[in-house]
């Protein structure tokens, strides 16, 4: 995981992030930031995680690092964690809970002050006209004013091999560009897994951003068989909460920044990988980059 959010003197402290995912645990590396958690699957009102997925995204974004003496902290250690519960314990959703975990950020985002919205989860585009319903409804998270990241999916290294939400124009997708060695992603030895663009039909090129998914190490849902605080997961699910950290200790910074101003100096802050843009998009993360180039609101133009 990612600690040099310490070198800005920046903690994510004061901006909340809302993860949909597989739930939430209540690991001691995430404190008492946990503001708020929402079951749209079993409809149960502690935070809990029966697949483990949901807890690691929020460590990579938001964990202290406590029970590591912060060697395994997240990128914005002191961001607030909302966790909405769309995948059950296999790591799978219908429609109607995702639907459901995003139609309550519309309602409520502003009376928690969500600003960052991760969506690990993904869909095959095409698949039935579910995709253009999920589309439509994260595309009116982005219009509300939130940062959305979406991950790429791990159907690589075919051209248009991006899911559903990762193929919307407004949203922020992100890729791996550490995926060239084999890897297990949930399950399965992969490499190049990493989803290419450029989006069929539309010819969107995507993803926008690449940031490291591969053998990431952060929080484990603790029990008697599983009393490891940390573990191991690879995949874009795992690049996407690295760069809305990022996010989160640029809004932090810039507290009045939009979400495609945001959008606008993420862009102007990557590092060129020399990869196809198909695969790196505006290239590979840079967190000083993207924290210290001097920024003014006045002079900030729309996308």
């Amino acid at each position: 995981m990612y600690s040099k959010c310490d070198r800005h003197g920046l903690t994510g402290a004061g901006v909340n992030v809302a993860i949909l995912d597989t739930g939430i645990a209540p690991h001691p590396d995430f404190d008492n930031r946990i503001i708020l958690f929402r079951d749209f699957v079993r409809g149960k009102n502690r935070p809990y995680d029966d697949n483990g997925h949901g807890t690691h995204v929020a460590g990579i974004i938001g964990g202290s690092g406590l029970l590591s003496r912060g060697r395994f902290q997240g990128v914005a250690p002191g961001c607030g964690i909302a966790a909405l519960k769309v995948l059950d314990r296999r790591g799978n959703g219908s429609l109607k809970w995702v639907l459901s975990g995003i139609r309550w950020l519309l309602e409520h985002h502003r009376e928690y002050g969500i600003r960052i919205v991760n969506i690990s989860v993904g869909a095959i585009p095409g698949e039935s006209s579910q995709g253009s319903v999920l589309l439509w409804h994260v595309e009116q998270l982005w219009e509300e004013g939130l940062i959305v990241m979406a991950a790429a999916g791990n159907r690589g290294p075919g051209r248009g091999s991006v899911t559903t939400p990762g193929i919307s124009r407004k949203v922020i997708t992100v890729g791996c560009y550490d995926d060239v060695k084999a890897v297990e992603v949930a399950g399965a030895v992969m490499a190049d897994y990493s989803g290419r663009g450029p989006v069929e039909e539309t010819c969107v090129m995507k993803p926008e951003v690449v940031a490291s998914g591969s053998h990431i190490v952060s929080c484990n849902v603790m029990s008697r068989q599983h009393p490891k605080p940390y573990t191991v997961k690879s995949g874009t699910s795992m690049a996407t909460p690295v760069v809305s950290g990022a996010m989160a200790l640029l809004l932090e910074k810039y507290p009045q920044m939009a979400n495609w101003e945001a959008k606008l100096r993420l862009s102007g802050s990557c590092d060129d990988l020399g990869l196809p843009k198909s695969h790196q998009g505006w290239g590979r993360l840079n967190l000083d980059r993207l924290l210290t180039t001097p920024y003014s609101a006045s002079s900030a133009q729309s996308s």
